[in-house]
């Protein structure tokens, strides 16, 4: 068996399998390198809002005949990087989970309705436009700016419908809300350009409201 460890000897045969590997390590290695370098600066210098934990704020709960509105907001939610990403034309979408329950003495709180809230942002590079799209609006809000636009993709409307057989007159009620990014996914050509966004994410601690009716 040819060891492709080592280089031909002068007079041996040229091994093919010698090149493949060359040609595969030659390739691998400036991608390797500068991954490592990614690393270490993350390491070195962390992304300052990092250190500063998402979360929920700004809760209000409006009620109507069949249902409740609630708006919410999520702090600490943007890095340098992940602006830089953005202004590449990375898609970025934020979940919000909103669940309504009715407390019980005896038995755990019971969830009486729900709501999930995910909005996306992308940047249109032709147009010079930040687009904000939320799942089930087909009309979707464009932003000239990206301050603005991170001011609305940080604000969340939910409406959840209260069951007909929910007297609100019984017992307490409350909301729980959370926010996440979803999983950044980069086109493999970016991958080791926004290597430190691929692995960033947030999820906030759930945030309670009572809802008095």
């Amino acid at each position: 068996m040819t060891d492709i460890s080592r280089s031909p000897s002068p007079g041996e045969p040229f091994s093919p399998r010698l090149n493949r590997h060359s040609r595969r390590f030659r390739m691998v290695l400036p991608v390797f390198l500068l991954a490592s370098v990614l690393v270490i600066h993350l390491m070195i210098h962390p992304p300052p809002l990092l250190a500063r934990e998402a979360q929920i704020s700004d809760v209000l709960v409006t009620q109507q005949a069949d249902s409740i509105t609630v708006y919410a907001r999520v702090t600490n939610c943007f890095t340098r990087e992940m602006q830089s990403a953005i202004m590449a034309g990375v898609p970025t979408t934020f979940t919000f989970l909103v669940d309504l329950y009715r407390e019980r003495s005896y038995w755990p709180d019971k969830k009486i309705g729900a709501a999930v809230i995910r909005q996306t942002i992308k940047y249109d590079n032709v147009k010079k436009l930040f687009i904000l799209t939320v799942e089930g609006n087909r009309n979707p809000t464009t932003f000239s700016e990206l301050e603005s636009a991170k001011r609305a993709m940080a604000e969340m409307t939910a409406r959840i419908a209260i069951p007909r057989n929910v007297d609100r007159r019984q017992g307490a009620f409350y909301v729980l809300i959370k926010a996440k990014l979803d999983k950044v996914r980069l086109p493999l050509y970016m991958e080791y350009i926004f290597f430190f966004v691929s692995l960033w994410d947030f999820e906030t601690d759930w945030y309670r409201k009572e809802v008095s009716f």
